[in-house]
């Protein structure tokens, strides 16, 4: 299994009489399998929150769904099951998929009971997931249904960073509508995983579900984007890198010189991870230029093998005297889908301040690009959620929710 790279500049073409030109370079990135290559093992941690707002229906579908996931894991696989409410419990210690009706049976012994102390649970989880790592693909699914408030917010996002760090990859499921929603998508942003929302308690199954199918999808792991910018390239000042599929993550980039290494974590083999960087080039003399280098370092578990290193990606542009513009459809959709994103996010910050008016506009704007893009659920949500402002209404906590997930990700059925 290798990586294929697809690199994409908004115009391959300058204007050699411009003193400055911006371009945005799109990154596609997947696994790519070859037809002999095994399983690669999974080493799955359920984190699940058993606290008291969780009785009746939410928890008896999350036991349902967490049993499914269990009865779909492969024999090379290994589980960890984490129980939390103010304190956290391991139900299951990582262990290969030995004795599946044990694992079941300890799943439907879990009751309700307590408080919320997120932090807790995600540190044995954490903790768990450690011991099975080894040529495996890791990742946490932590689901709560609300506040942590047992628990210390900075110490999620510090257990978070430490997971990253580690190449685990944490998916956070929140359930209902009483879950701080910027807790759990920065704990997923961080670790390159998933926020998922579960509305209502009949939708546990399936979202775990599509969860799982993405997981199994993970060919190759713990992957970092090395980039080199050539003399007279820069990056734009503000928010230069973001990631805009599967979901729409502004990357934190640290300059050493003209280089940077920025972590991308898992690539899937049926979908794509894909980068975009926005810079300045400045003039250039009429003829072919070399702008920047792309390579890739990966982590291949099912081969045992860590820090591989892809081709070099040698990124040119062609200065022109007679500039004739060639603009890409296909970056211009990786732009549009990264300001829809921040386009609501904008409306979301104005909506604190006590701006309504502001926020409707802004929510106004993102419908029309998720429009432009195709994306006609994710506008629906947007526009229902600026036609609520403008009529007067608050946005409800399953309304916001909603809003910012259509903003991070093209909205399917």
């Amino acid at each position: 299994m290798k990586v294929d790279l697809k690199p994409v500049l908004s115009d391959y073409y300058l204007d050699a009489q411009q003193k400055s030109s911006q371009r945005q370079l799109s990154l596609s990135l997947s696994a790519l399998i070859d037809e002999d290559e095994i399983h690669v093992p999974l080493n799955l941690c359920l984190v699940l929150d058993h606290s008291g707002s969780m009785e009746g229906k939410p928890l008896s579908t999350v036991k349902e769904a967490a049993i499914q996931i269990v009865e779909r894991l492969h024999k090379s696989d290994r589980l960890s099951i984490i129980i939390f409410d103010h304190q956290a419990k391991v139900l299951v210690p990582n262990q290969p998929l030995k004795n599946i009706p044990d694992i079941k049976q300890k799943i439907q012994t879990i009751q309700v009971k307590g408080g919320t102390a997120i932090d807790e649970g995600l540190k044995l989880g954490i903790q768990q997931i450690a011991v099975g790592q080894k040529n495996a693909v890791s990742h946490i699914f932590l689901l709560t249904d609300g506040e942590n408030q047992h628990g210390d917010n900075q110490r999620c996002l510090k257990l978070a960073q430490l997971a990253a760090e580690y190449s685990i990859t944490i998916n956070t499921l929140g359930f209902g509508t009483t879950w701080n929603q910027d807790l759990l998508e920065q704990i997923a942003d961080i670790t390159g995983g998933t926020l998922v929302f579960i509305e209502k308690p009949a939708q546990a199954i399936t979202e775990f579900a599509k969860l799982f199918n993405r997981l199994q999808s993970i060919g190759l792991t713990n992957a970092y984007l090395m980039m080199e910018l050539m003399p007279k390239v820069r990056l734009a000042e503000l928010k230069p890198v973001a990631q805009v599929s599967p979901e729409t993550i502004e990357l934190p980039v640290k300059l050493e010189g003209n280089y940077f290494c920025l972590r991308l974590g898992d690539l899937m083999v049926n979908r794509k991870r894909i980068i975009l960087i926005n810079f300045y080039i400045n003039k250039l003399s009429p003829g072919k230029h070399q702008i920047a280098s792309v390579q890739i370092r990966y982590d291949n578990p099912a081969l045992n093998r860590e820090k591989l290193l892809s081709s070099i990606f040698v990124i040119e542009v062609e200065s022109q005297t007679s500039y004739q513009p060639q603009p890409s459809k296909e970056v211009r959709e990786h732009v549009l889908t990264l300001a829809k994103y921040r386009q609501t996010k904008i409306a979301e910050t104005k909506l604190q301040q006590g701006d309504r008016l502001g926020a409707m506009t802004m929510l106004q704007t993102a419908a029309k690009t998720a429009l432009q893009l195709g994306d006609k659920q994710g506008a629906t949500v947007l526009q229902t959620s600026a036609t609520c402002l403008q009529s007067g209404k608050e946005l409800s906590e399953g309304e916001k929710k909603k809003t910012r997930l259509a903003s991070k990700t093209i909205l399917t059925t």
